[in-house]
């Protein structure tokens, strides 16, 4: 009995003595290890090198009309003109359900909604479909943002020019070309078979293709996606969802020459074979890359369509139930080619020669996680930006303080900022 209240006695004694001590560690401040100071704890997931703006854009004014009920769009497109002009496509309002809050975008519903864009009852090709119960209006396609995300241009003008039925969706692609001084605006419409171009202050110039008539002609697309320029203006549009070729025009708008078809074997596509050509962009040496998504690869042609090589832009050692989308690609003033997967939503980085070299990203509502990277630009600070379309809003990514240089995504091509 007298060893066994010794034990516990012992027992308090040394409880006692642990608590003096760690009451001395607070107060005299806890000594870290030698080196402890530069132990890397960063890691890349979710976001990469990048924290993300949260409440970025704002709300939009209700100057023009109430937004009571309504919520961001699917975000088709982004451009970052500078850091206080953002561009951004945006294919219409959609409703929010009743209780929700005011701007959720619809992946962060409870329950999330897919934020479609196509007329309710209609697919993307204009067929029949199931009802899902809400529709989209057409209110601020097309606007600017500054980088606090406060509207700063609009063209309401323009609306309407989107929402020609009966499959008027929005915009895919907005874009400047980085060789015109002018920088006027280039918008496709990929469900209405058309390429418009704007001055920079909004006066349509110039429509390419026919509105609603599908076809593969010199002024005929079918479902266009894309487009990228030469240095002496002449261009190429990824044609497209239907087209499957690329089409080059000269810089005069004139018609000269396509490539591209249909597999013959849809089990081994070959060469200059697409499905859904949809992302298009060019090297600084004038090869043209062309994302070739349905085939879940890269191809890669002299500026005259000559087909020079293709890679994967899926592992070769994933099972065939991983898939990817490919949706937008950029080629970097340093010449690395970055692509947005809308099947696994990361952000990849590969080198003109195919090699994968980094990704990160991940799906989910919470910011700065993708539910489809559609858009891609970034602005002269390092900011990055994203049009997440499915998601239902675009966002915007800063560099983390040190960031590793080689993860972040570098400069786009564009002409000097006015002043």
């Amino acid at each position: 009995m007298m060893q066994r209240e010794h034990r516990i006695t012992a027992i308090m004694l040394a409880a006692a003595l642990l608590t003096v001590f760690a009451a001395m560690a607070m107060t005299m401040g806890f000594q870290a290890p030698a080196g402890a100071s530069k132990r890397q704890s960063l890691q890349d997931w979710p976001f990469g090198p990048y924290q993300a703006v949260e409440n970025w854009p704002k709300p939009l004014p209700d100057t023009r009309h109430s937004h009571d009920g309504w919520t961001w769009g699917s975000m088709g497109g982004v451009y970052a003109e500078s850091p206080d002009r953002i561009w951004i496509a945006q294919r219409g309002e959609l409703p929010l359900p009743a209780g929700a809050k005011p701007w959720t975008p619809y992946v962060a519903l409870n329950p999330a909604r897919v934020s479609n864009s196509n007329t309710d009852g209609l697919s993307a090709t204009c067929e029949k479909t199931a009802l899902r119960g809400w529709e989209r209006r057409f209110e601020h396609v097309i606007f600017v943002v500054d980088r606090n995300g406060n509207l700063v241009d609009e063209w309401p003008q323009h609306d309407k020019l989107f929402a020609a039925q009966p499959c008027g969706r929005g915009p895919h692609t907005i874009k400047m070309s980085p060789y015109d001084p002018e920088k006027h605006v280039w918008v496709i419409d990929d469900q209405l078979h058309v390429i418009y171009r704007f001055t920079y202050d909004g006066k349509l110039v110039k429509t390419l293709g026919q509105l609603g008539v599908r076809g593969r002609g010199p002024n005929t697309f079918d479902r266009p996606t894309d487009i990228a320029w030469l240095p002496d203006g002449t261009y190429f549009i990824s044609d497209g969802y239907g087209g499957k070729r690329v089409a080059k025009f000269d810089r005069n708008d004139n018609f000269l020459l396509d490539w591209g078809q249909a597999p013959k074997d849809p089990a081994r596509p070959g060469p200059s074979e697409f499905n859904t050509p949809h992302s298009i962009a060019v090297s600084a040496d004038r090869r043209v890359f062309v994302i070739d998504r349905g085939h879940e690869r890269m191809q890669v042609f002299d500026e005259n369509g000559k087909f020079l090589d293709m890679w994967p832009l899926r592992s070769p050692n994933w099972p065939a139930s991983i898939t990817t989308l490919m949706t937008n690609h950029i080629i970097t003033q340093d010449q690395y080619v970055w692509v947005g997967d809308a099947g696994t939503d990361r952000i990849l980085k590969y080198d003109l020669n195919g090699n994968f070299l980094y990704s990160w990203g991940a799906p989910g509502p919470q910011p700065g996680r993708f539910d489809c990277p559609h858009g891609l630009s970034t602005d002269q600070e390092g900011n990055f930006y994203v049009a997440d379309c499915f998601a239902g809003r675009v966002q915007k990514f800063t560099p983390m303080p040190g960031a590793d240089p080689a993860k972040l995504v570098g400069q786009i091509l564009r002409y000097p900022v006015r002043k």
